[in-house]
């Protein structure tokens, strides 16, 4: 039998006090049947527990069994996932199996051989059902067990939880399962029950940072927007995890640039020699009829050939959070295929970090992928999380290994949940910044649920020079690491910025859909030393912004006209079609100074469905984000109108993205009709 190591009792939901009172409970569990005095043992001294006060115990046992007979057809009803196994079964036992079983032989552990040997059978009374549990009785229970005399024990937990205690002194098994009550037969042949006293709440502790809702500004004001490229594709993949799971994401999961750019758009190549093409797209915009929609996009060129030669270091969470099969396991199986797509140019190694952090695989060739992958396959989680040290040590490894002209890249994989170490944002920020100095970019992977830390694997992907992705099932793994592996690993400009100015002859306000976060004040488009985002070959870019033409009100407060100066006087070029310049600064991979490009765009008028597919798409994407973000500027978007908008522009879709993206948007209106946590805009 696995012993309860430090990482199970981590990983479980349980306090730690509560579980070795459960423990103390099956060990001192003693007969509520029988009527002959039972020896039982308190601080050293031993006392004799008479008829009288057993016979309140079982009167308390039977007046929950009475309970339980009241309560069958709820119990019947009840969730069956893990529920309590009978010793010498092979899976889990329902209320109803449990009824049936009679003289289950139980498991005694020799104290002296420590070996398991059979206890003569014994005729169990029947399992109280959970329902029961929790009534009148088991109150009357608790009050009971206050007496010190008490020999039954009981176990609380999460939803409650069912016990098969065996052994004696310090020996034993302890097996855990939700919903359901069980029997534990004890040495001394005595019959404990495990009720449901307050079932708990299981805890989450996932962490995203505020996400303000975009609103509409002046151009008199201001007239210049800027902010930072976004390729990271995390919160995609995170809102569907949370939709498949049967539940809507929390408003501040939801970033609309990066369910926007999780998909590819037919942009044009950009020219020999170009870093990357520019597309930009007017139309009405579908939720304000009056209002107009931009569509700007930026696309880089592919990667051709075999590519340049590569030095990975994968840094990986192997703590005790990372033990579920939804991180540790489906971590190894993506990261598997990543190295099937290596060639011998290509060197991997491998950190792991948890109390500590360690080299797993030194610098290994590509081409030796059973050496990589039976390094990966001994990855075991446990102990808790250093990701400092991680950090430090997967940096010098990629430093000391660095392919000059080559890709250079730390991959990290994690839950994010760093609680040992440098665990403040603003020490890991620090850290990061440091660390992108050498030349070495960054990947980070999220993986699971419950205790995601999305806000700080952002920021360590932002400060790191690198992108962030979350995958949260196999099909992604292959979509970031092969699929998509030129845009993920190889970066071809860093430092993205965008500075659009609007035409205030034209335009009366603006607002930019999403890049909340990416914002940057006017100064820092031109300051080479403010950091931005970097895109890797075969990246798109696609922002969107809603425009108020002149004449149409704007929304929001009004501004008091200036006592010392006038307002600016537009100049001549206001005359002209133009609605917006659209300016785009970037740097080399390895470069330290920007350059920069000039884009000017009409507007002819276009109605939304003389729109191109693409243009349309991402629309409706747009109008999905904004009514799960309870976007105040959403204007009349439904998920049924994001649907609609959706279905009628899926193009080629060759690997069926945007097809699942309408099952995503099924499930999010159905979930919303039921949800009485958030009121969302449906029909």
């Amino acid at each position: 039998m696995k012993p309860l190591t430090g990482s199970f009792l981590r990983s479980s939901t349980l306090p730690y006090a509560r579980i070795l009172g459960v423990l103390g409970s099956v060990l001192v569990a003693t007969s509520a049947c029988h009527h002959t005095p039972v020896p039982e043992t308190y601080g050293g001294k031993t006392k004799e527990v008479g008829a009288a006060q057993q016979n309140k115990r079982s009167n308390v046992a039977s007046a929950a069994n009475a309970t339980s007979a009241t309560n069958g057809e709820n119990s019947a009803n009840a969730p069956r996932d893990r529920a309590p196994e009978t010793p010498g079964a092979s899976g889990p036992v329902s209320n109803k199996d449990s009824e049936k079983t009679k003289g289950t032989e139980t498991t005694e552990l020799d104290a002296n051989k420590g070996s398991a040997a059979l206890a003569p059978p014994i005729q169990p009374s029947k399992p109280t059902p959970i329902a029961a549990a929790t009534a009148a009785p088991a109150n009357e229970l608790q009050d009971e067990l206050k007496s010190e005399e008490s020999s039954v024990g009981v176990a609380y937990g999460a939803a409650g939880l069912g016990l098969s205690g065996v052994g004696q002194g310090g020996g034993g098994r302890v097996m855990a399962a939700r919903k359901m009550a069980s029997v534990g037969h004890g040495r001394l042949r005595g019959v404990a029950r495990a009720y449901s006293v307050a079932p708990e709440p299981e805890f989450n502790t996932e962490g995203y940072a505020h996400v303000p809702d975009s609103k509409f500004l002046s151009v008199r004001d201001q007239p210049l927007s800027t902010f930072a490229a976004d390729v990271d594709t995390a919160s995609y993949s995170n809102v569907r995890r949370f939709l498949n799971s049967g539940s809507l994401p929390p408003k501040d999961a939801v970033r609309a640039e990066e369910l926007l750019n999780y998909f590819s758009y037919a942009y044009p190549a950009p020219e020999a020699g170009q870093p990357f093409s520019v597309h930009t797209e007017v139309a009405s915009a579908p939720w304000s009829p009056k209002h107009r929609l931009v569509q700007v996009g930026i696309k880089t060129p592919e990667l051709k050939g075999a590519g340049v030669p590569k030095d990975l270091v994968f840094l990986i969470d192997v703590s005790g959070s990372m033990e579920s099969p939804d991180k540790l396991p489906l971590l190894k199986r993506g990261m598997e295929l990543l190295v099937d797509t290596l060639s011998a140019q290509d060197r991997v190694a491998i950190v792991v970090y948890a109390g500590s952090s360690g080299v797993v695989l030194p610098p290994t060739s590509g081409a030796s992928k059973d050496v990589i992958r039976t390094a990966l396959s001994q990855l075991e989680a446990g102990g808790s999380t250093n990701g400092g040290e991680g950090i430090e040590l997967a940096y010098k490894l990629a430093q000391q290994n660095f392919i000059k002209g080559g890709i250079n890249r730390v991959i990290l994989a994690t839950d994010g949940d760093f609680n040992v170490g440098t665990t403040s944002e603003g020490a890991l920020t620090r850290l990061i910044e440091e660390k992108r100095k050498s030349g070495v970019f960054l990947t980070v992977l999220g993986f699971g649920q419950g205790n995601v830390k999305d806000s700080t694997m952002e920021m360590l992907a932002d400060k790191g020079n690198g992108n962030y992705a979350y995958i949260d099932d196999l099909e992604e793994a292959r979509k970031v690491l092969v699929r998509e592996a030129g845009a993920t690993l190889t970066t071809v400009a860093k430092d993205v910025k965008f500075q659009v100015e609007f035409n205030p002859a034209r335009v009366a306000a603006y607002r930019l859909i999403g890049y909340e976060n990416r914002r940057l004040t006017a100064e820092e488009f031109n300051d080479d030393k403010k950091d931005a985002g970097d895109m890797g070959a075969g990246h798109s870019v696609t922002a969107l912004y809603e425009v108020i033409p002149v004449g149409e009100a704007a929304p929001g407060p009004k501004v008091d006209p200036l006592k010392y100066q006038a307002p600016t006087a537009p100049v001549a070029s206001s005359a002209s079609a133009e609605l917006l310049t659209l300016k785009i600064r970037y740097k080399k991979p390895d470069g330290q100074k920007s350059e920069k490009l000039t884009v000017t765009t009409l507007d002819s008028g276009a109605s939304f469905e003389q729109a191109s597919a693409d243009f349309r798409f991402s629309s409706g994407v747009a109008a999905f984000a904004m009514v799960l973000g309870d976007s105040q500027s959403r204007g009349s978007a439904t998920l049924a109108m994001a649907e609609g908008l959706a279905k009628g522009a899926l193009g080629a879709d060759v690997h069926r993205d945007r097809r699942n993206f309408l099952g995503m948007i099924q499930k999010a209106r159905v979930l919303a009709k039921s949800s009485t946590a958030q009121v969302l805009r449906t029909e």
